[in-house]
């Protein structure tokens, strides 16, 4: 009987539970489908094609669906996650036609309608192909890979919540190439940046106005660099700076959020306390780390030449807590080693190491500082650093380690990855064989010949290695037929960046734009110079060429031939594997068409060379072709 009174007890509960009817009627199921991707773009490359479109916006994006065109049928191929907007298909030879449409679809499994159809078709590509096809695809590092909560740069892939405050300053500029090459709209770039500005913010640890060199991507803590190296970094937090300064100008529209986008930028800008980071007020240096737990145990004082030379030029424009001008002179170009004013294998170096060190000297300061057309009492710094450049090309080429499978097309060492960890390979000093595409493609500004040319060889010898969804991997290395997997923000942000400032000045334009550049170059003394620019020393002599030298190897002498346009004077120049001069081979005026001069195998004093690799640069109007020989004996 109890049992009975219970069960009715239950019974009359059970009724007395009101039933929600939108939570077991069909209708309140989300049958909504997302919008149909945007802006999709096929491209065909020589060896590969890609289909990239612009993200969808959905809170329930689920991800997209990719249909191929199969005997005139389009039928389901792949599935794309949320995360990305592209997709990439090897297809190895030219001339091959594809069909593709794209879907969106949500959690509960809703699909968008399909795109309009692109084709793409494999084949042989111009120079701005190649050059569009390495931005595209570098760019989705900076923006698919972007960390999902500050729309910061993650430090390297895989580094899930390391971001890098120096890389993400290179990724705003990145955002920028992004915007004006069509890889996004203006508003996806708009709202990505005011991600990142209020994150720099209002979340974002900050030390004196200095960002750390690492941070959490989701909470802006601090994730120390090193033992010590928990707090700010001035020289990451300058390239930073540099890439926002370079947004504040580009950002130019009066609506409410590029305007607040501007406002963000100047804050950020006029709270970095440079000065602080001088230590003292009677220091002529500034200080690259501060830890609020360690105080200045680092002690690391910026002296050029390196790449901090940015850092001073922030710090002395800044129009809130500036350092005075005589800094530059007086503490970052005051070693005695800063103007070596020497020459390798031809090319004049006017500051820097010998053979002018890892070649990220010349890109991390530069990508928004336009160095064209002025000098500072010791040089032009673009001139400067086409010619270190070249050395290091040149250095490649010569090849005194006798590396596998350097040469004219396969150069560039700079800091990068390598098969043993990391390290900033240089000439001699530091050179174990590893190339780093970073190297060549982020001096395009400087060598667009040579640079295109490494890019074509990088792409067409070694894609299946080197080349992945964010274009050229980290670097390489033939010794040992190593091939990294990984990419590295710093290596991949000048990529993009430089090759933007060669093709169209716009990184450039807008850093320089800011009105407190200009007032910092008059206070430090730089003048106007006229002496060099791209189009200065790249204007193609299709009728200037070395044919070669023959015999080659040869004993005890060998012929240099070549070709001139016109009749002009021509400069020959003999030199060892460690890039010095033994012989000025010829100075004179030579006819136009095919000339010939002949090396008997001595030096400037009459002296027999020893057996080995010589190399030989021929100089005409203002250009420099070279050769490489072998003398036998």
């Amino acid at each position: 009987m109890i049992i009975k009174m219970l069960f009715g007890v239950m019974f009359v509960l059970l009724l007395s539970i009101p039933v929600h009817s939108e939570i077991y009627s069909p209708a309140a199921l989300d049958t909504i489908p997302p919008a149909t991707p945007q802006n999709v773009v096929g491209s065909g490359y020589e060896k590969h094609v890609d289909v990239d479109w612009y993200n969808n916006s959905e809170s329930d994006l689920a991800g997209y669906k990719v249909y191929r065109k199969v005997s005139g049928q389009f039928v389901f191929y792949t599935n794309v996650p949320k995360e990305k907007s592209y997709i990439s298909l090897n297809i190895g030879v030219t001339g091959i036609m594809n069909e593709f449409k794209i879907s969106a679809y949500d959690d509960s499994g809703n699909e968008s309608p399909l795109s309009d159809s692109v084709v793409t078709i494999t084949h042989d590509m111009t120079d701005e192909e190649f050059l569009d096809m390495v931005q595209r695809t570098t760019f989705r590092y900076f923006w698919d890979y972007a960390h999902p909560v500050s729309g910061l740069i993650r430090e390297r892939l895989g580094s899930d919540d390391i971001v890098t405050s120096g890389g993400s300053g290179f990724g705003v500029m990145a955002l920028l190439v992004g915007i004006e090459r069509g890889y996004i709209s203006r508003q996806q770039g708009v709202e990505r940046m005011l991600t990142i500005l209020n994150f720099l913010n209002t979340q974002a640890d900050r030390f004196h106005g200095a960002f750390s060199h690492w941070l959490n991507g989701t909470t802006g803590n601090v994730i120390p660099f090193s033992q010590y190296d928990d707090g700010g970094d001035l020289v990451e937090t300058s390239f930073m700076i540099q890439g926002l300064l370079t947004a504040r100008q580009y950002f130019d529209q009066s609506t409410t959020e590029e305007i607040e986008i501007r406002n963000l930028i100047t804050q950020i800008w006029e709270t970095v306390e440079w000065n602080w980071y001088r230590r003292s007020p009677y220091s002529n240096y500034l200080y690259w780390h501060w830890s609020p737990n360690y105080g200045w145990q680092i002690n690391f004082k910026l002296i050029g030449y390196n790449e901090t030379m940015i850092t001073y030029l922030l710090a002395i424009a800044s129009p809130t807590h500036s350092v005075p001008a005589n800094l530059y002179y007086d503490g970052w170009a005051s070693s005695t080693g800063y103007f070596i004013n020497q020459t390798y294998y031809g090319y004049k170096l006017w500051v820097g190491d010998p053979y002018g060190g890892p070649l990220f000297f010349a890109h991390y300061s530069f990508l928004g500082f336009d160095a064209r057309y002025i000098r500072d009492i010791y040089c032009n710094y673009f001139l400067n650093n086409r010619h270190h450049t070249l050395i290091n090309r040149a250095y490649c080429i010569a090849n005194p380690q006798g590396h596998t499978g350097y040469g004219p097309d396969t150069w560039g060492l700079t800091a990068c990855d390598n098969p043993w960890g990391y390290s900033a390979h240089e000439p001699y000093s530091n050179d174990n064989g590893t190339i780093a595409p970073t190297a060549a493609l982020s001096s395009m500004p400087y060598t667009p010949t040579e640079s295109i040319s490494a890019l074509k060889n990088f792409y067409r010898t070694y894609y299946g290695n080197l080349w992945g969804e964010y274009g050229f991997k980290d670097a390489f290395n033939l010794d040992v037929n190593w091939f990294a997997s990984s990419y590295i923000a710093i290596d991949q942000g000048p990529i993009i960046d430089m090759i933007e400032n060669y093709r169209s000045n716009l990184l450039w334009e807008k850093f320089m734009a800011n009105p407190e550049i200009p007032a910092m170059l008059d206070s430090i003394g730089f003048v106007p110079d006229s002496t060099v620019g791209v189009q200065d020393e790249e204007i193609p002599i299709d009728d200037f060429k070395i044919i070669g030298n023959y015999p080659n190897p040869f004993n005890p002498s060998t012929t240099i031939v070549f070709t001139l346009p016109k009749t002009y004077k021509v400069v020959i120049s003999i030199y060892n594997v460690l890039g010095e001069e033994i012989l000025k081979l010829a100075d004179r005026e030579f006819i136009s068409g095919k000339n010939e001069v002949t090396w008997n195998g001595t030096d400037q004093n009459g002296s027999a060379a020893e057996s080995g690799i010589y190399f030989y640069t021929i100089k005409y109007q203002g250009r420099i072709q070279t050769g490489k020989m072998v003398l036998i004996k």
